[in-house]
């Protein structure tokens, strides 16, 4: 079996998007499964749109994500270089092979022309595509059109007879009749090659022997394909993925969630959550399962069980997993990763109160952005303002409730874990002869000045003792209880 290439070709006009990322991850995923090859490269021939900033943040994005690569930009290998506007010479020598071949031929059309006959077409009623001006030009004509300081492109001769049949690993056979084709432009006049004839070229030369790509680069696909036979090369196989959409079948924009991966970074997700998401949009593994390791999704992965209908991006299922992730990962780790949102918040734990903190408010977060909501408790004194908290306190049980437990607290050491604090708990109802409800509601707006929030078990040990014992103090002044 020859060794599966394959690669991802960004263009750096922007982040990385999620249906870029979701491309990658196939890719990374494949050559991962077979032991092949990875590569990145950078298409970036759209000189007015690509920056530098677009391409570091692609290249952060993927790192992010986990998807390191081969051969590529940054790591370099023996088919570069990766960027495109770094192999303009190639392009020409191929160019010239296609002209001097027969298969290509100088266009002089001006824009206002291809305009002019493009409304011309659609006002005839007639499909659009190039009307094949410039195909017959004689050397003298050329001549002429030159002198009058036009500058032509590069088209490509597209026979009109031939039907394209491409065998796609997820779609199917595909048919492409070149009659309603027109000839297409390979290199426009400013010496720049278009997308086609460019990755045609490039995955040639970088022996790539898989294109797995989005839904909508099937339309190019026989361009390609007649561009690798004008050229003597061999077709790779192509595998066109399917187009993400909303809930709402929609195709997915902002309104549906953050559409680029640093917007996920930001907001605190976690990269195996986010590439375990992006694998199941249109793959499945053939079970039920949702949860899969990176190294799971690298023994499973196949294009078999790509599918060809649309994948819907379910932000409520990305949030889900993501909080699976937070909850399931070192307390450690988890805390390092949200201390810089918390100290944006204002709040400057050390690091056993961060560590105590966090693996209380990871049981309630979906992304770690959300942290500082559940930690005020932990930092601030409560009060007592709010009517349904001040209501709880003057219920006639209160003094007894608080009382009692001040008095386990001073009977007993530091409440190390929550295990000891639900010890001490249960416990209270029974001595009291109260239900539940009567003793800990109170118990938690003493503590926090709210009827809702950590579970008591989870608060006493990051208040630790003198901490609750301070709160409970400040509750029975505030419902006038004194020495």
């Amino acid at each position: 079996m020859r060794e599966i290439r394959v690669r991802f070709a960004p263009s750096p006009t922007g982040p990385l998007h999620i249906g870029g990322a979701r491309s990658a991850l196939f890719n990374w995923l494949m050559a991962r499964r077979y032991g092949g090859k990875f590569i990145v490269r950078i298409e970036d021939t759209d000189l007015e749109r690509s920056s530098k900033e677009s391409e570091k943040n692609i290249l952060s994005s993927l790192r992010w994500l986990g998807l390191d690569w081969d051969e590529g930009v940054d790591v370099g290998g023996p088919n570069g270089p990766y960027r495109q506007t770094e192999r303009l010479p190639l392009y020409e020598r191929y160019a010239r092979q296609l002209l001097e071949s027969g298969w290509a031929y100088p266009c002089y059309c001006t824009e206002e022309e291809l305009t002019a006959q493009r409304q011309a077409q659609l006002a005839a009623g007639e499909m659009v595509r190039y009307a094949g001006r410039c195909r017959s030009l004689t050397p003298q004509e050329r001549v002429r059109l030159e002198r009058e300081g036009r500058r032509p492109a590069l088209r490509f001769k597209v026979p009109e007879d031939r039907v394209i049949t491409v065998r796609d690993r997820v779609r199917g056979e595909v048919s492409f009749d070149c009659a309603g084709m027109g000839d297409f432009i390979i290199v426009k006049s400013d010496g720049i090659p278009t997308y086609n004839f460019a990755v045609v070229v490039d995955d040639h030369l970088m022996g790539i022997t898989h294109v797995v790509r989005a839904e909508e680069h099937l339309s190019n696909t026989p361009r390609q394909v007649l561009l690798y036979e004008a050229l003597g090369w061999e077709v790779p196989e192509f595998a066109h993925i399917s187009l993400i959409l909303g809930k709402d079948r929609a195709k997915m924009s902002k309104r549906h969630g953050a559409t680029s991966i640093d917007q996920y970074r930001e907001r605190g997700y976690l990269p195996e959550a986010l590439v375990n998401f992006l694998a199941l949009l249109g793959w499945s593994p053939g079970t039920e399962e949702e949860v899969l390791t990176v190294e799971q999704l690298k023994a499973q992965f196949s294009l078999e069980r790509v599918t060809k209908s649309p994948a819907v991006f379910d932000l409520e299922k990305l949030n889900w997993l993501n909080g699976y992730y937070i909850r399931h990962s070192p307390v450690e780790r988890i805390a390092e990763l949200a201390l810089p949102y918390l100290r944006r918040a204002g709040y400057a734990p050390g690091e056993e109160k961060l560590r105590l903190v966090v693996a209380v408010a990871r049981n309630y977060v979906e992304y770690l952005a959300q942290i500082p909501q559940y930690v005020d408790v932990f930092f601030n004194d409560p009060g007592y303002d709010d009517p349904e908290a001040r209501e709880v306190l003057a219920q006639e049980q209160v003094p007894r409730v608080l009382g009692a437990l001040r008095d386990k607290l001073a009977g007993t050491g530091e409440v190390a874990d929550a295990a000891a604090a639900k010890e001490l708990l249960k416990k209270l109802p029974k001595d009291l002869g109260l239900g539940g409800k009567k003793v800990y509601l109170p118990l938690r707006v003493a503590l926090t000045g709210k009827t809702k929030g950590p579970e008591l078990h989870d608060l006493l040990p990051v208040l630790g003792k003198e901490g609750t014992l301070a709160r409970l103090a400040k509750a029975e002044a505030a419902i006038g209880i004194t020495d």
